[in-house]
């Protein structure tokens, strides 16, 4: 027999204080906070003011009302910032970072060296550097590098080992050879190829003829475009697709081109060794010309049939729509394996455009948002001409 442990009334009612807030007497349930929980209270109430319902779970408070308690204070930030390290865990401490740029204005105050310092960093926290990348001051700029590069780093280490294993499978899997060795035989493919010389009163198939897995050859076997939209809702796209870029430049079987948009086209292929730099290289915001992001993709393709093409975009295309696809049914009719992402992060899909997204699907290019996690597969699907393993709704 097992019991529950339940909170006491007076616990529930200090819950129920720290979720109401407001002056002391004020909210109905008679209890004081004294201690540590009159300093969790007064982080949270600089930020969300008098109207926080839930907050307390790092939900993000949609009130009209902003209450502005951080004041224009740099120092001030850095020590909220300081407070809510030390009383929340890290995942309601980035959300908190998060509301306190959309809520009272901080983009300015990220460009101080001593509040960087003080940031749980994270990759929403890098795309906001990314924005006012043109408007950081010179004694900000190596700290912000900093930032980025740690969590660069912590992508790398979490991505890396999988995303090679996974594709290196792959691609030693398009080079299958018929007369294998036997730690190369593919056992299932050589069934399948086999099943007419079944012996039932054996019940055993003849294998006359071997499938294997080729050892991967020397050289070249692939070639990846990615193609990523600078806009700002695709902030968390640029940065994971910045890391994968870095680690397939990595895999000598694989080329690997990046190129970033607006409405202008920059080929940062060859900062692809250093990650922190491509992101650097990039500018968020602006308008979005996908035909000629694609336009230029597809002039510095040579080997079709090799070329996998990944498109990372919301699909609101401020130029030519109609070439935009006949530039797709193009590179599709010459063999490139294209792959349209409406987005590359955790959050799932952010707003897109449905009716270029319906479109790319009728070509054959189904567009849907795919997390970190995933991207591997959805790669090696592309590299071995499968069916692409796209995530339920």
């Amino acid at each position: 027999m097992t019991t529950s442990m339940r909170p006491s009334d007076d616990e529930r009612l200090r819950r129920w204080r720290l979720v109401l807030g407001g002056e002391p007497g004020a909210d109905g349930t008679g209890h004081a906070l004294t201690g540590r929980d009159a300093a969790m209270d007064g982080a949270l109430t600089a930020l969300y003011g008098g109207n926080r319902n839930g907050a307390q779970n790092g939900a993000r408070n949609t009130a009209k009302d902003r209450g502005a308690g951080l004041g224009a204070s740099a120092p001030s930030v850095a020590r909220w910032l300081g407070d809510i390290r030390t009383y929340f865990p890290s995942s309601v401490v980035q959300v908190m970072q998060r509301d306190a740029i959309e809520r009272l204005g901080l983009a300015a105050l990220l460009l101080e060296p001593e509040m960087l310092e003080a940031v749980e960093a994270d990759v929403h926290l890098v795309g906001t550097l990314l924005s006012l990348n043109k408007a950081m001051p010179e004694t900000t700029r190596e700290t912000a590098r900093a930032v980025v590069r740690k969590v660069v780093d912590d992508l790398e280490k979490r991505l890396a080992t999988r995303t090679r294993a996974t594709l290196t499978g792959a691609l030693d899997r398009t080079a299958r050879i018929s007369r294998p060795r036997h730690r190369d035989i593919d056992w299932d493919r050589t069934i399948r190829a086999n099943l007419k010389n079944y012996l039932p009163e054996h019940g055993t198939v003849v294998p006359e003829r071997l499938v294997g897995f080729g050892r991967a050859a020397r050289g070249v076997k692939k070639d990846v475009v990615l193609c990523i939209d600078q806009s700002g809702s695709m902030a968390a796209s640029v940065v994971y697709a910045s890391v994968f870029g870095a680690v397939l430049a990595s895999m000598r079987s694989i080329a690997t081109r990046l190129v970033v948009f607006d409405t202008a086209v920059v080929d940062l292929t060859d900062q692809l060794d250093d990650p922190v730099d491509v992101l650097f290289g990039t500018q968020l915001g602006g308008g979005t010309d996908i035909n000629r992001a694609l336009a230029y993709c597809q002039s510095q393709i040579t080997r079709p049939a090799d070329t996998v093409v990944v498109l990372i975009s919301d699909l609101y295309e401020g130029g030519i729509r109609d070439e935009m696809l006949k530039r797709v049914a193009a590179m599709k009719a010459a063999g490139v394996q294209f792959v349209a992402l409406l987005a590359l992060s955790d959050e799932g899909a952010p707003a897109y455009d449905r009716e270029h997204a319906a479109a790319l699907a009728a070509l054959g290019a189904p567009a849907f948002a795919c997390t970190p996690d995933l991207f591997p597969d959805v790669m090696a699907a592309a590299i071995e001409r499968r069916p692409l393993p796209i995530p339920d709704a």
